[in-house]
């Protein structure tokens, strides 16, 4: 039975070495660990309700523990030296307490490594304006979003602020300044970082998420005022990121919000991990829309339906859908048709 600290972050480091990039513990199953996508079991020994109590307690900090107690769920972080940082939740759920883990690597991960195409690189030249990076949980937006952070940190010198929720990968200073702010630690709320970050001189803003409309409003704000923005919202496509920013203003601000988002909004990068067909690991597919002179018209004017006509045609401004980057995929031998069918489907062409 694992009822120690030291127990709990045996479980996390067994997880790191074996590869996985989550790890569960939920009351009457035994640990899981997800392994290339997919769940599996990591050991056989299920997990009784006092345990997960016990592991949880121990992981917590007094702050974690009464936001817990409090809203009964937390995001927190935590680190094993040696080995990694975590992105943990805990929760109540139906049978108790249980602990979801992400595994974040120690070493940020650079552009080329994560397989993503050169339009996202030089996305970072631009001076100000609004990147956002979509996709569902465990995409590995947060990836990206790290090795974006990291590549302007590395060649340019800027002053770089990080709204997290929690902090996740660690940043050290290179040619520019980073400062990294934990949301319930060091600010409020993403809004309220947001609103305060526009009096802290920076170049580049990093938003976690855009998770509702006071975050979204301020974060078009920050990017009309002369700012690079980052930010990431879970939507499966570009015209459909447009769509969902557009949606969370009431009707009578939608057309102003339109005009806004057309004259700031830099490029939208949807993502997708998918397991590779030979060996371990998984492939980025990606979808990437550039806010050309024609893209912005359709997004003034109500045409958001039309945008994907302009990404099938639009390969020489750096645009490409989610359908072309799966068959250059297909065609290199990395995925199979199998695992790469729902996501065709779902991405169109």
């Amino acid at each position: 039975m694992l009822h120690t600290k030291r127990d709990v972050r045996e479980l996390l480091l067994k997880a790191f070495e074996l590869g996985a990039s989550d790890l569960h513990a939920s009351p009457g199953s035994p640990p899981l660990l997800r392994m290339d996508g997919a769940l599996t079991v990591m050991q056989e020994q299920k997990l009784s309700p006092d345990d997960i109590e016990v592991m949880a307690r121990e992981l917590m900090g007094p702050g974690e523990r009464q936001r817990f107690e409090e809203a009964g769920e937390v995001d927190f972080s935590t680190q094993i030296e040696g080995a990694c940082r975590f992105r943990l939740n805990v929760f109540r759920q139906q049978n108790g307490v249980a602990i979801a883990a992400r595994l974040i690597p120690a070493v940020v991960p650079d552009l080329e490594g994560l397989g993503l195409p050169q339009a996202i690189r030089s996305l970072m030249q631009k001076p100000h304006g609004l990147i956002l990076v979509t996709g569902p949980t465990g995409s590995g937006k947060s990836s990206t979003l790290a090795a974006l952070i990291d590549h302007v940190n590395r060649t340019q010198q800027k002053h770089i602020i990080t709204l997290e929720d929690p902090i996740e990968y660690i940043h050290h200073n290179r040619s520019s300044l980073i400062q990294q702010r934990e949301v319930g630690n060091n600010t409020a709320s993403f809004a309220q970082g947001l609103r305060a970050a526009l009096r802290q001189d920076p170049d580049v803003i990093l938003v976690g998420e855009l998770r509702d409309l006071e975050t979204i409003s301020a974060a078009v704000t920050a990017a009309e005022t002369g700012h690079l923005v980052l930010g990431t919202l879970h939507t499966t496509d570009a015209p459909q990121t447009i769509d969902r920013i557009i949606d969370a203003f009431p009707g009578h601000q939608q057309g102003q919000i339109r005009i806004q988002l057309a004259g700031v909004l830099n490029a939208i990068v949807s993502q997708r991990l998918l397991p590779r067909k030979l060996g371990k690991g998984r492939v980025c597919v990606t979808e990437v829309l550039i806010n050309t002179p024609a893209v912005a018209n359709l997004i003034r004017s109500e045409k958001n339906h039309q945008i994907r006509n302009l990404m099938l045609t639009g390969k020489g401004s750096g645009m490409h859908t989610m359908d072309m980057s799966i068959r250059e995929q297909l065609q290199l031998g990395t995925i199979d048709a199998k695992t790469a069918q729902p996501y065709q489907a779902e991405g169109g062409s």
